[in-house]
């Protein structure tokens, strides 16, 4: 047989594969218990039932990345898992490796889901051109950066304050304080630069500052520079072209001489691919971090919109998404609205996935096939028994105020009961076209049903524009679907029982031999209110506390867990409460 018509089977076998292969997509159902990600085909139909606590897409492998039981794993397409969940979580594959991380630490593994490092690391970075950049802590506590093969060994050793990725063949790493280097894939030194700092590299040049309080400019790989330092912040050069900031923080595109394409008269600049980019406006100038809108432009500076756009997607194949205060849409490269394609009524983006498009709408997952028709979106009603259930609403009466608040149906006096879950929501009067001070978003699930009693969980976050970071909300109501009365922490204990004191001595006992609690602030804790936060789960009582109450912001909502029988003493099991999920 020739060589010709072997090569046009394979290709035939190529193209037969193609067209039996089955695309899957993560989707969520809303369940008692939480939400739960499956996988289902181009019809909508789920392939993979949903029981993970996380889905991400699958990868061109045809692997991916899923959560169960609170650790992370990887399966293949058929739902066989590859890695056992038995990480914290799973950074996904590149150049045909992932990096896992667990209680020891960073570590890569191959596609067969094998650990390659021989050890673990205090950090390990995406694979880009074959390396890996990886530190490990010294003796001192600071970390040493070197780089990984894809085999998992270190061909560079770990010896840098800090390493960027490879780019055609060349990194920079920050030897000492004040001396950095551009090196080549062997670790081989080619430019050294004695500048405080040097960052931004792409494309041959390099940022760096004269001194430590001074501005940036740019130079090339030989440290000859070419644009004299000027700006407050850089970026690094990509398809000709630098973002920059200067006073005032306003932003511009430079070419490489330095000559300003886009004036720097913007809030933000954004690089959304394919010689595109989206100039960010402040609605008030005085307060830019409140809210922009943006405009598209192409790389030579032409504006091809008006300010219109709350948000906009980055552009592949000639195709991006965009949003305004109403609708969610797909535009072309001059910025124009495809009106062939799917909208959706909402905030987010919209990106073709393989054979379907796929939404990211207000915190919600849909699925629309190629001609526009809706395939898939999350269910809005999770049946409990009987005549009862739970109904998912939406609030949004505000671009920047949105919640999903819980309905009851088949409950006693609907009306109070769903009137309180709404206040409990923050269902509120919020002007409608007003630019509010902070964003709000809010959710819920049902973590618990037993019996009669229904607990429904309500999630929250408030951010307030320009702050560092947000506060999240947590609530509880704990509700008798025969009677609509909503449970407090007292009514599961008999009147004379001092549950305050009992409850708070065994927490302390935790905070004092647990060592999951030792992120707890010392001194800080001083016992429990009698209308302390709580939640019920199976066969036990939760109490938890507010972020900052008595440990830092970065542990939540610390939580601590009493199993029913180390408080059988004091548990009023003749109560209504007890009686209402036993």
């Amino acid at each position: 047989m020739s060589r010709r018509n072997t090569e046009q089977e394979n290709w035939i076998t190529y193209l037969l594969s193609l067209s039996r292969m089955v695309y899957l997509f993560p989707a969520e159902v809303k369940d008692i218990g939480g939400g739960k990600w499956g996988y289902i085909n181009e019809k909508g139909a789920f392939v993979l039932p949903p029981k993970y606590e996380m889905a991400r897409d699958f990868q061109e492998n045809g692997l991916a990345i899923i959560q169960l039981n609170n650790l992370t794993g990887i399966i293949n397409t058929d739902g066989y898992f590859i890695v056992k969940p038995k990480y914290e979580t799973i950074i996904p594959f590149s150049e045909g490796r992932a990096t896992a991380i667990d209680h020891e630490g960073f570590k890569v593994l191959d596609e067969s889901g094998k650990e390659i490092t021989s050890k673990a690391y205090s950090f390990i970075g995406d694979f880009q051109e074959g390396r890996a950049a990886a530190a490990n802590t010294n003796e001192q506590g600071n970390y040493l950066y070197g780089y990984l093969n894809r085999r998992g060994n270190e061909v560079i050793p770990l010896s840098f304050e800090s390493a960027s990725d490879f780019e055609h063949g060349k990194a920079l790493v920050k030897i000492k304080e004040g001396s950095y280097s551009l090196i080549d894939l062997t670790g081989k030194v080619l430019h050294s630069y004695s500048f405080p700092f040097v960052d931004d590299y792409g494309e041959g040049m390099l940022a760096f500052r004269k001194s430590n309080d001074g501005k940036w400019g740019y130079m090339d790989e030989s440290g000859k520079v070419l644009i004299e330092p000027q700006f407050i912040g850089t970026q690094p050069f990509v398809e000709h072209r630098a973002i920059v900031n200067v006073e005032n923080n306003h932003y511009g595109l430079i070419d490489r001489q330095g000559k300003y394409i886009i004036k720097p008269q913007y809030s933000s600049l954004l690089n959304l691919g394919e010689n595109r980019y989206a100039l960010g406006k402040a609605q008030d100038p005085e307060r830019p971090y409140l809210f922009q809108k943006y405009a598209i432009a192409d790389a030579d500076g032409h504006i091809y919109t008006g300010f219109i756009y709350n948000g906009v997607s980055e552009y592949k194949d000639g195709v991006a998404s965009a949003y305004n205060d109403e609708m969610t849409f797909f535009i072309d490269k001059r910025g124009q609205r495809l009106n062939h394609l799917p909208m959706m009524q909402g905030g987010g983006t919209l990106a073709f996935n393989k054979s379907l498009i796929k939404g990211d709408i207000d915190l919600r997952i849909l699925y629309f096939d190629k001609k526009g028709t809706l395939v898939w979106k999350q269910n809005t009603i999770i049946p409990l028994k009987e005549d009862y259930s739970v109904t998912e609403n939406k609030f949004k009466p505000n671009k920047d105020y949105l919640v999903y608040y819980p309905q009851l149906t088949g409950v006693s006096s609907p009306e109070s009961v769903n009137q309180t879950l709404k206040e409990l929501s923050g269902v509120k009067a919020v002007p409608q076209h007003t630019q509010l001070e902070s964003s709000y978003a809010g959710d819920f699930d049902v973590s618990f049903y037993k019996n009669n009693l229904v607990v429904l969980e309500i999630n929250g976050y408030d951010y307030p524009f320009g702050a560092a970071h947000g506060m999240p909300v947590k609530k509880y109501a704990h509700i008798d679907l025969k009677t609509g009365r909503f449970y407090q922490l007292k009514e599961l204990f008999k009147q004379e029982a001092d549950y305050v004191k009992v409850i708070s001595d065994i927490i302390g006992e935790q905070i004092k031999n647990d060592e999951q609690y030792s992120y707890v602030f010392p001194d800080t804790y001083k016992g429990i209110k009698a209308d302390q936060p709580f939640f019920i789960s199976e066969g036990a009582l939760n109490i938890y506390f507010e972020p900052y109450e008595i440990a830092p912001y970065a542990a939540g909502f610390p939580t601590f867990t009493i199993p029913f029988h180390d408080l059988s003493s004091i548990i009023d099991h003749d109560g209504v409460f007890w009686r209402s999920f036993h």
